[in-house]
């Protein structure tokens, strides 16, 4: 991996844990990981970083109230509060690192922090891509999901392991993946800073963004889904597809909700020949 750099940046009013490859490239990915208990940047981008850094500058941080990066000294109350502060850590983030324009790859909660993102500052960003996102109208609170908020109702590594499961398609044929991941992310959970965080965070539902917002977005949007994902449905994509005014879609059959490791290298290409424009 070129350039592989790990370090907490401090702005004005965050620190921000940051994995950044390929410094010194061109042009910048901003990958946004997304929710769930212990999750942190690096689970989520790892092959990305890899796969991308070659040409592009890539950044994945920790968001706050997870993995390495800070916590709000008073939790929001509901989920926009907590928005405004990741939209403001981010924002904060690129200007310390000199950062002026950037495209944009969410997951899941990652999705919609990057619409907010291009809501309030879009002359920031330039190409977007959204994998799994949920948080439409037509989202359900699905039983894994619902399962994954209740983690800390009675948490222990086996349950976790569990939720992971159902976040792929083949849960056998990611078995050892999904051992690494579920080993790390119930230590990281289990800290005092993150439980608060995360069980704050969990406890707040997404507030969809209105339809006359979406139709303002002007970036070219490529929308990215498992068709048999089963955190946040296929569904949302479509809706996605509906209003965003310059937006294409691209569904992977047996698939989940971790399309960026359960088809790592197709979606590492696609979302490379997006950002030239080649799709």
């Amino acid at each position: 991996m070129k350039n592989l750099s790990q370090a907490l940046i401090k702005t004005s009013n965050f620190e921000t844990y940051v994995n950044r490859a390929g410094e010194g490239n061109a042009e910048t990915i901003l990958f946004l990981h997304g929710s769930g208990p212990g999750v942190f940047a690096w689970a989520n981008w790892r092959y990305a970083l890899d796969a991308c850094s070659e040409t592009y500058d890539c950044i994945a941080p920790d968001l706050l109230g997870f993995g390495e990066s800070g916590h709000p000294d008073i939790l929001p109350k509901n989920r926009q509060g907590w928005m405004t502060h990741w939209v403001n850590q981010l924002i904060e983030l690129l200007d310390e690192l000199g950062i002026q324009k950037a495209h944009l790859v969410g997951n899941s909660l990652g999705c919609s922090i990057a619409l907010e993102l291009l809501l309030e500052y879009p002359e920031r960003f330039d190409r977007v891509v959204l994998m799994g996102p949920g948080g439409t109208p037509n989202t359900k609170l699905s039983p894994e999901l619902a399962r994954a908020k209740g983690f800390y109702e009675n948490p222990s590594p086996k349950k976790l392991r569990q939720i992971m499961s159902w976040f792929v398609y083949d849960a056998e044929l990611l078995a050892p993946e999904i051992d690494i991941l579920a080993e790390k992310r119930y230590e990281t959970a289990m800290r005092p800073e993150i439980r608060l965080s995360n069980d704050s965070i969990f406890s707040t539902a997404a507030v969809p963004v209105p339809e006359t917002a979406l139709a303002r977005i002007k970036q070219p949007v490529l929308l990215v889904h498992g068709r048999d994902d089963k955190v946040c449905s296929v569904e949302s994509s479509y809706y996605f597809l509906s209003h965003l005014p310059n937006a294409q879609m691209h569904v992977y059959a047996k698939c989940g909700h971790w399309t960026q490791i359960e088809n790592r290298d197709s979606f590492n290409h696609l979302i490379q020949l997006f950002f030239v424009s080649e799709i």
